[in-house]
C-alpha cells in the first residue's frame, strides 16, 4: 500500500459491473482514534460493499487508504486498490497498517485528497462525467496546506510548491463528492466548526463509528440518486436488518 511512485488507481467498467462508481475511503489510523480504526477495518468496512448494494447503489467500486500523520509516523499514507467484491476489499483492509501513531501534528489528510485528486483514474469521470466519492474520516482539524516536501518523499511527485488546502479541495472536487466524517459528537464538537469551513454541510456528525458504512452508503445512494429520498433510504435499511435506534441515528447524521 505504499503509494510511492504509483501512477494512478484505475477503476474501470466491466461485463459484470458495466457503471462503476470510484469510492475511496480514506481511514485515520493515529492513536487519537483510540481503537475506533481497528473497529471499522474488522467489524464495520469488511460490510461496506453489501451495504452500498443495500442502499441500491449499483456497481461501486472501492478503494481503502490509510492515514497518519506525514511528520512524524512510518507509514502517514497508505493506498489500496479498487475492488468490486468483499473479498478483496478485506484483503486490503487487513494489510492496512493500523499504525496508531499520530503526535507530530494534525493528520495529513490532505495527502488523500492530493492523491485522490492527482493518482487516480475513474471510468465514471471519464467516460460519464460522474464524479466518484471521497470519504475521509478522522478527529483533527484540516492542514493549511500540501507539503511539496512531504508529496517528493511519499509519492515522489514534484511540486514548485506547497498547495493550499482550499486549492486541493477544489481540485478534488472536479473529480469528487468530499466528504469528511466526524466518528461521534464529541469528537465533532472538537471540530467540526473547522471541518464545515473545509466541506459545509458535508462535514458529517456521526452519532458512533458503527454507523460509518450505513452513512457512508447512504451518501453515495442519495448523491447517485439509486434512492428517490431519506425516507427510501431507511426502508431499504430497515428491510435489510437495521434496527430503528441505528436508522434514527443514520438519518440524523
Amino acid at each position: 500500500m505504499n503509494p510511492k511512485g504509483v501512477k494512478a488507481r484505475e477503476c474501470r467498467d466491466s461485463a459484470e459491473h458495466p457503471n462503476s462508481v470510484g469510492i475511496v475511503f480514506a481511514l485515520d489510523v493515529s492513536g487519537s482514534m483510540g481503537e475506533i480504526p481497528r473497529r471499522l477495518a474488522t467489524e464495520t468496512l469488511p460490510t461496506f460493499m453489501k451495504t452500498l448494494l443495500e442502499a441500491g447503489v449499483p456497481d461501486p467500486q472501492v478503494l481503502f487508504m490509510g492515514v497518519g500523520c506525514a511528520r512524524s509516523d512510518r507509514a502517514p499514507l497508505q493506498v489500496g486498490q479498487f475492488e468490486s467484491t468483499e473479498k478483496l476489499m478485506d484483503q486490503w483492509l487487513t494489510w492496512l497498517f493500523l499504525e496508531g501513531g499520530g503526535g507530530g501534528g494534525n493528520e495529513s489528510y490532505e495527502l488523500a485528497m492530493y492523491f485522490a485528486a492527482r493518482h487516480t483514474d475513474m471510468d465514471c469521470v471519464r467516460k460519464r462525467n460522474r464524479k466518484g466519492f471521497l470519504f475521509l474520516t478522522g478527529d483533527e482539524p484540516p492542514n493549511p496546506a500540501v507539503s511539496k516536501d512531504e508529496v517528493a518523499g511519499l509519492i515522489a511527485d514534484g511540486l514548485g510548491a506547497d498547495i493550499p488546502l482550499r486549492e486541493i479541495v477544489e481540485e478534488t472536487t472536479r473529480s469528487f463528492e468530499p466528504f469528511y466524517l466526524i466518528p461521534d459528537l464529541g469528537r465533532a464538537a472538537n471540530v467540526g466548526a473547522q471541518w464545515r469551513e473545509v466541506f459545509g454541510v458535508r462535514a458529517i456528525a456521526m452519532h458512533s463509528p458503527d454507523d460509518t458504512s450505513h452513512v457512508a452508503a447512504g451518501l453515495v445512494a442519495l448523491v447517485e440518486r439509486a434512492v428517490p429520498n431519506l425516507s427510501a433510504l431507511l426502508a431499504r435499511y430497515r428491510s435489510s436488518g437495521l434496527s430503528q435506534e441505528r436508522c434514527d441515528a443514520v438519518a440524523d447524521a
